[in-house]
Order: C-alpha cells, then sequence, then structure tokens
C-alpha cells in the first residue's frame, strides 16, 4: 500500500506566509485533528499543512518492529513528508522557515524524514516519538541539521515509544548538529502536555 497524498491546510496561505509548519499526526486520528492543535502554538503567522494518512496510519506495526514488517508503508509516508516540504519550496519557501510538528506515529516519522534529510530547517517538536526500527541504522542518516532546534518530549513508560529510543534519536540528531532539547515526563501517559507546548513555543515557535 502506498499513501495518496492528501494535505490538509490551515492558517495563512502558501503564498502568503513567510515561514510553514508541517503537522504530522498519529495513528487513528486525522489531519484535522493535529491542525486543531495549532491555535495552542504561536504560529498565527504560519502557513499549515497537514498530510493525511491514507487508512488513518502510517505504517501498520509498531515502529521498533523490523523495518520490512512496516513495508511499504513507511517509505510511501517518509516519501509523503517529502513531497509536502517539496510542495513549499516549490512556493518559494527556504527549508530554514519550514517546521515540523509531529505526535506519536507522526512524531517517529517527523524525526525519521529529518535524520535522512538534515539540513537546516526552522525547528522540530516531537512529541513521543524516536527513528523508526528494530535497531538503529545510522547510515541512513545524513546531513548537518547547522543547530536547528529539534524539542523532544516524552512520557516514561510509554507503552509505545521506549524512553531509550527517544535518547538515542537525540544523540543521533546531536551528531548531526541538531540543537536538542529532551524533557522526559514521569508517568505522564500517551499524550501532549502544557509544558510541551510551552516548551515547543518558546524553543521552536519562537
Amino acid at each position: 500500500m502506498s499513501h495518496i497524498l492528501d494535505i490538509k491546510t490551515g492558517g495563512k496561505s502558501l503564498n502568503e506566509a513567510e515561514k510553514v509548519l508541517i503537522m504530522i499526526h498519529g495513528r487513528g486520528v486525522s489531519a484535522q485533528d493535529i491542525l486543531s492543535l495549532s491555535q495552542h502554538l504561536n504560529v498565527k503567522d504560519y502557513a499549515l499543512l497537514a498530510p493525511q494518512a491514507t487508512n488513518g496510519t502510517w505504517y501498520p506495526s509498531s515502529f521498533i518492529a523490523p523495518v520490512e514488517q512496516n513495508e511499504p508503508w513507511l517509505s510511501s509516508a517518509i516519501e509523503t513528508i517529502g513531497k509536502t516540504v517539496q510542495m513549499v519550496l516549490d512556493a518559494g519557501i527556504k527549508a530554514e522557515n519550514i517546521y515540523f510538528f509531529g505526535f506519536s506515529q507522526g512524531a517517529c516519522l517527523t524525526l525519521e524524514f529529518l535524520a535522512r534529510n538534515a539540513q537546516k530547517f526552522g525547528g522540530a517538536a516531537a512529541i513521543i516519538g524516536g527513528v523508526i526500527g528494530d535497531k538503529i541504522n545510522r547510515e541512513n542518516y545524513k546531513g548537518d541539521f547547522v543547530q536547528t532546534p529539534i524539542f523532544l518530549g516524552t512520557s516514561n513508560p510509554d507503552f509505545h515509544v521506549p524512553v531509550e529510543r527517544v535518547y538515542a534519536t537525540a544523540n543521533i540528531l546531536r551528531e548531526m548538529n541538531a540543537d536538542i532539547t529532551e524533557k522526559v515526563y514521569s508517568n505522564f501517559g500517551h499524550s501532549i502536555n502544557q509544558e510541551e507546548i510551552e516548551l515547543a513555543n518558546t524553543l521552536i515557535f519562537k
């Protein structure tokens, strides 16, 4: 299965905005759901783009399952993010003005895309996520973030995302010259908390 490119929008139009936020939803929810979160972020002057996963999920198995169990959905999902970014670049907006926000499965997909395509972006917030695969294939990850700010927030424990993978992801992104802030909340559960929103606004959408 591959994803059909279906991008929901909000905020300013691409030809009016100077900055763009790409929002990546989690499993079983929708692009509209994650777009609604933007009202809590300092992004009122941004164009908002949220690709919709076909059938509501980016890939079928756990993000720490062997990669082949998630193909061809995973490769198609990464390609979908790439096409979304390309659409923004084609509108004349530079990569350094492109921002990302992902939650859960969407955070994993965001981090996997970024690690494979490191360059100077505006910034990213990834809540409860890490790079994808049963083992981390460091060879997939190339480029230089040039101190792009990236915020990783998570709960420990989390039913879906082991905190060890969040730490490992943070270390990889640091090696690739990202400016990483990580925050681990004890027993918070699989959701986004107010402090994470405030940190995203302070660190990323400032």
